[in-house]
């Protein structure tokens, strides 16, 4: 599974759902446009770069 796929499980999940995604993984894709985060390859590249800066 793939940070999109992650992010997006995550962001759909129901609302009684116990499921968390690492902060720097939802930083990362919230900071991209609404329309970017619907870009696989735009999630994942923001991802990776929010991993490497740490």
């Amino acid at each position: 599974m793939d940070a999109f796929d992650r992010f997006w499980e995550w962001a759909e999940k129901p609302l009684d759902s116990p499921l968390t995604i690492p902060a720097e993984l939802h930083r990362a894709v919230m900071e991209l446009s609404p329309e970017d985060r619907r870009d696989r390859a735009k999630v994942n590249q923001a991802a990776a770069r929010a991993v490497s800066d740490r």
